[in-house]
């Protein structure tokens, strides 16, 4: 091993580091040789050199003995620490896409393994920074990150929400706090010429979903003069970007109070209010009372939390797909137009679009599939791991059979 570079080895049994050659960067617990290097000898998060059964060595990560990935893979080859300037390279990096991609400061910074940060997302708001770290690797390194963040961008604020489930899994703490700068100021989300409060501690995730921010795009040939439903709206975004695309009404529906709070204040921000009503309501429940009442739209939007969360969950969240978009269909107007999503890695795209054509065909109606959906680029997806490669979605016309 070069010398480089000093870390304790962890050392994968023969043939378990075919994946890692081969692009990813996870290494589970039962791919460890635990004789040559025992999980227990190694602290949560601890840095590590992660080598194969020949002694050759793949790289930096680090460690967590107590999750089923028990390493990532930071850096290959050992020429460099993991430290503040791997990071702050790593950064500058990230950011050089962005900035081809977007003219304003705005979008997901770091997603993870895709910008070669494993366990960090961050999403920018202009001089404010949203961060999560979901594993204990990352966690360790905070104030690491946390240094190469004020480095490279310099921002008025960087806020911590550390609270996604995940962190379960490397048993870590839930928490949000503000790790670098000063209390007060708003916070705000800028898309589509739109301008959107946004709440970094108490808000969903990072406090907005970039993700869809292209799929929303798509709305602007689709929705002018039209009456559009928006469910699961959290702050808005699909809804009242119809509306400022030219959508006659935007009914808004999200079961959180706070969330029709937001969506209220955020149409008022930008002056469409007289065309955007927020209504507090378990989805299921509305669309249910909707078709009872014989209510009809031009567009139904569905953007819903995941329901496939885990592997073993398929079977229930795919049928809960194929409910959700059948109680869509039914409230759609003659030649409708349906936007579904679904944000379950577990769920693959083909059995989405197949929940979509059950439901279709329970109805006696003909959906014509018109344009597939994905994450946007600040999400870019990594070739080698298909988990990075989450967000489906297809916006399909609905016919009478």
């Amino acid at each position: 091993m070069s010398d480089s570079v000093e870390y304790p080895a962890l050392y994968l049994k023969r043939g378990e580091d075919a994946r890692l050659r081969a692009g990813h960067l996870w290494v589970f617990s039962n791919e460890v040789d635990v004789t040559r290097s025992p999980l227990s000898g190694f602290e949560p998060g601890e840095i590590c050199a992660i080598v194969d059964h020949r002694d050759k060595p793949l790289g930096i990560g680090y460690v967590n003995p107590n999750s089923l990935i028990a390493a990532r893979l930071v850096a290959r080859g050992l020429e460099h620490a993991l430290d503040r300037s791997l990071i702050v390279h790593r950064l500058k990096v990230a950011l050089a896409l962005r900035e081809r991609l977007y003219a304003e400061p705005y979008y997901r910074l770091v997603f993870g393994e895709s910008d070669g940060l494993p366990g960090l997302t961050l999403d920018r708001f202009g001089d404010v920074l949203v961060g999560q770290t979901t594993t204990a690797g990352m966690e360790r390194l905070k104030d690491e990150i946390t240094e190469a963040i004020v480095k490279v961008l310099k921002p008025r604020q960087l806020w911590w929400k550390n609270d996604a489930g995940s962190r379960a899994m490397e048993q870590l703490p839930s928490y949000s706090d503000l790790g670098h700068g000063e209390y007060g100021g708003e916070v705000v989300a800028r898309e589509g010429g739109l301008t959107f409060g946004v709440d970094p501690v108490g808000g969903q995730k990072t406090g907005w979903f970039y993700d869809q921010r292209e799929n929303r795009d798509r709305l602007a040939r689709l929705v002018e003069g039209k009456r559009v439903l928006d469910m699961f709206s959290y702050l808005g975004a699909w809804g009242l970007r119809a509306a400022a695309f030219g959508a006659s009404e935007v009914t808004c529906v999200d079961a959180s109070a706070a969330a029709v709070e937001a969506i209220a204040r955020n149409a008022e921000r930008n002056g469409l209010s007289d065309r955007v009503t927020a209504i507090r309501a378990d989805a299921f429940d509305h669309l249910k009372a909707l078709r009872e009442a014989r209510e009809r739209y031009d567009v139904v939007i569905l953007d819903p939390p995941a329901f496939v969360k885990r592997k073993k969950d398929f079977k229930e969240g795919s049928l809960a797909y194929r409910r959700l978009n059948e109680l869509g269909m039914q409230v759609l107007a003659k030649d409708g137009l349906l936007v579904t999503c679904s944000c379950s890695h577990h769920m693959p795209r083909a059995a989405l679009l197949d929940a979509v054509q059950q439901g279709a065909r329970h109805l006696d109606r003909q959906v014509q599939m018109l344009v597939a959906l994905q994450q946007g680029p600040d999400h870019p997806v990594h070739p080698a791991i298909p988990e990075t490669d989450y967000l489906k979605g297809f916006i399909c016309r609905v016919l009478p059979a």
